[in-house]
């Protein structure tokens, strides 16, 4: 797309502070970060959402992202690297890898606990859809 941020970025029309890259994805650090070192991993090819990727684009992103988290995890000293998708802000796809020194740097502060019987709805609810299409 052609006004796409992420797009731009990755043809170099925007300025990034790229710390990977080959021919099919590159990843840059985001510039407003949970913590120092949090890296956006993004496909050169644009799409919405992660799932519209076919199977293969889907198992290299997340190889990519794999590659790339013991890296910034060394160079950030980091006890872990946390992994979000969600892509709400930016519809291109995108990974985040943030490093984490301690828990609830994701914000798990705005988890809240179910019930059995609402775990039971959505998980039956997931189940049928699954279920559907094998």
């Amino acid at each position: 797309m052609e006004n796409c941020l992420f797009c731009r970025i990755t043809r170099g029309e925007i300025p990034s502070n790229k710390v990977f890259e080959n021919e099919e994805f590159i990843a840059f650090l985001d510039i407003n970060p949970i913590n120092p070192g949090h890296t956006l991993v993004v496909p050169k090819k644009h799409a919405d959402y992660l799932f519209d990727l076919d199977d293969n684009e889907y198992s290299r992103i997340l190889k990519t992202a794999k590659f790339l988290a013991p890296k910034i995890q060394s160079a950030m000293n980091s006890k872990r690297i946390g992994i979000i998708v969600e892509g709400f802000l930016i519809p291109h796809v995108h990974i985040h890898l943030i490093p984490l020194h301690h828990g609830g740097e994701l914000n798990m502060a705005r988890a809240k606990s179910a019930t059995p019987e609402e775990l039971n709805e959505v998980a039956e609810k997931i189940k049928k859809m699954v279920n559907k299409y094998e």
